[in-house]
């Protein structure tokens, strides 16, 4: 599925990401578990969280993961967005952010443009908690020196969203099979066990480690990884691709 629309073959999976918030543990003994959670650490302490202005992707994942941790019936947002579904679920998620925003970094008056600002602002201090959609991102960014060694990735253990990035042909290319044989190594241990070396980039696998040699599975063993996310919370899919936009407009 492909923010809930079937793929039908015409996508290759290439990688993985699910919601990730990352902390600076020296400021963040006790790790929030959840919206609720989140937003009475912010409370407690004031202008030290923030998420990416939307529609930039991960400022509008935030949005979606607090809508999830709602009381809701949730299967709705499986299916293409209406009228009376908007209506009916975000008012919580509405009223959440309300009491959020003056918590936030500047009072909830500005926000980072991207998630790379948010992530520079954690390792200058000014941030305690910023957010990524790859889990294995603090583990690589504390083995290139780009965060401090106490940061650390955590997920919410009631679940967090996550999807697939694909790869794709474009039905007009010219060299389809050419393409074809690129995608199938891309989909190759080899290169995914490079794609997934925290050291490189730290992308989640596609493949089924199980179903893998067993020399080949310790390539993709991470969790021992300083920063990476010890505890995985349960994937919940994205939404259906009609609500980000609504959702964008009515954050605005």
């Amino acid at each position: 599925l492909d923010f809930s629309e079937p793929v039908e073959g015409f996508e290759a999976p290439w990688g993985m990401a699910q919601f990730t918030f990352i902390a600076d543990r020296a400021r963040v003994p006790r790790l929030p578990d959840s919206a609720a959670e989140l937003l009475a650490w912010a409370r407690a302490n004031p202008g030290r969280f923030t998420y990416p202005r939307p529609p930039q992707f991960i400022g509008t994942t935030f949005l979606k993961q607090v809508l999830i941790e709602q009381p809701g019936e949730h299967a709705t947002l499986s299916r293409p967005m209406t009228r009376e579904a908007f209506d009916a679920l975000t008012p919580a998620l509405w009223a959440y952010l309300d009491a959020l925003h003056p918590q936030l970094w500047r009072q909830g008056r500005q926000f980072p443009a991207t998630p790379a600002a948010a992530r520079q602002m954690l390792a200058d201090g000014e941030l305690a908690i910023a957010l990524s959609f790859n889990p294995n991102e603090a583990a690589n960014l504390i083995a290139t020196k780009a965060l401090p060694a106490t940061a650390q990735a955590y997920q919410h253990s009631s679940g967090t969203i996550g999807n697939t990035h694909f790869l794709a042909i474009p039905f007009n290319a010219r060299a389809k099979e050419g393409a074809q044989v690129a995608i199938n190594f891309l989909m190759s241990p080899a290169a995914q066990a490079r794609k997934a070396d925290v050291a490189v980039w730290g992308d989640p696998t596609v493949l089924a480690i199980h179903k893998l040699p067993a020399e080949l599975r310790g390539a993709f063993d991470v969790a021992r990884v300083p920063g990476a996310v010890q505890r995985a919370a349960p994937t919940v899919p994205e939404p259906h691709g009609s609500w980000v936009n609504p959702l964008e407009r009515e954050w605005a």
